[in-house]
C-alpha cells in the first residue's frame, strides 16, 4: 500500500529513482530517475512507444511499477511484481480521448465527482463546477452534452472537471493529439494558464504547437529510457 512520505516542504513534489516497468517481457521502462520541482511545468518528450504515456500513467497511480522508488505529492508508491494499481491522491489526469459520460451534462459531469467522493451537496457541488468551467471559459455551455461539444471543448471541459477535485499535479497524455491546429491552440493556451497560475503540470507530448504554448522542461525519452533533458526556455 502506498504510504504518506516524510514532509520536506522544500523538495520535489514528484521524486522517481531507479523506477521500472514491464508488460510481460516488453522492458517499459528502463531505471527512470526524475524529480519535479513544485510549481514546475515539464514535458514528457518522444515519439509513439518511448514510454511517455507508461510513465504518466504509472505517477497517476493508474499502472504500478515492479522496481525502483516512487515519491508523489506527498505519497510513496508501493512498488512491486505483486502490487496492483492504486490512484494517486493528489493527482489528476486528462487523457488523450475524451472520459466524459456521454449520458450526463457538462455540469453534472464535472459535480457527479464532486457529490460522491467530496460528498459535497448539489448547490455547493455545482457552484464549484461552473467556477472551473468558468476558468476554462466553458461556463456557458455547462447545460450541453459532450456530443453537442467540439473536440477543443471537450478537453477544456476534460480541465475544468480534473480541477475540480483541486489536485496538487495535473497530468496530461497527448492532449492536442487528436485536434486541428486552431484546437491544438486553444488547449495549448488553456494548459498554459494553469502553468503560469503556478500549477504542477507534467504533459506527454510530441506536438512541437504544444510545446511554444508551454515553454517546458523537456524530458526526452526513447525506449522507455530518459535520454536527455532540455531546461525550460
Amino acid at each position: 500500500m502506498a504510504e504518506r512520505a516524510p514532509a520536506a516542504a522544500a523538495g520535489p513534489i514528484v521524486r522517481l529513482a531507479g523506477v521500472n516497468k514491464w508488460y510481460g517481457r516488453y522492458h517499459a521502462l528502463h531505471d527512470i530517475d526524475l524529480a519535479v520541482a513544485r510549481g514546475e511545468c515539464v514535458a514528457f518528450w518522444g515519439p509513439s512507444g518511448s514510454g511517455k504515456t507508461t510513465l504518466l500513467r504509472c505517477i497517476a497511480g493508474l499502472e504500478s511499477a515492479q522496481s525502483g522508488t516512487m515519491e508523489v505529492a506527498g505519497v510513496r508508491k508501493a512498488v512491486g511484481p505483486l502490487v496492483r494499481p492504486a490512484p494517486t491522491p493528489g493527482v489528476g489526469m486528462v487523457f488523450q480521448r475524451s472520459a466524459l459520460f456521454s449520458n450526463l451534462r457538462v455540469i453534472d459531469n464535472l459535480s457527479i465527482g464532486l457529490r460522491r467522493v467530496r460528498r459535497m451537496e448539489r448547490r455547493e457541488a455545482e457552484a464549484t463546477a461552473m467556477r472551473y468551467l468558468a476558468r476554462v471559459r466553458m461556463a456557458d455551455l455547462a447545460p450541453r452534452y459532450p456530443s453537442q461539444l467540439s473536440g477543443g471543448q471537450r478537453q477544456r471541459v476534460e480541465i475544468a472537471r480534473a480541477l475540480c477535485m483541486d489536485p496538487q499535479i495535473l497530468l496530461f497524455d497527448e492532449p492536442t493529439a487528436s485536434l486541428d491546429p486552431e484546437l491544438k491552440q486553444e488547449v495549448g493556451e488553456a494548459i498554459a494558464a494553469l502553468a503560469r497560475d503556478g500549477r504542477t503540470v507534467i504533459v506527454a507530448t510530441h506536438e512541437p504547437m504544444l510545446i511554444d504554448a508551454l515553454r517546458p522542461r523537456k524530458v526526452l525519452l526513447k525506449e522507455g529510457a530518459i535520454a536527455g533533458e532540455q531546461s525550460a526556455r
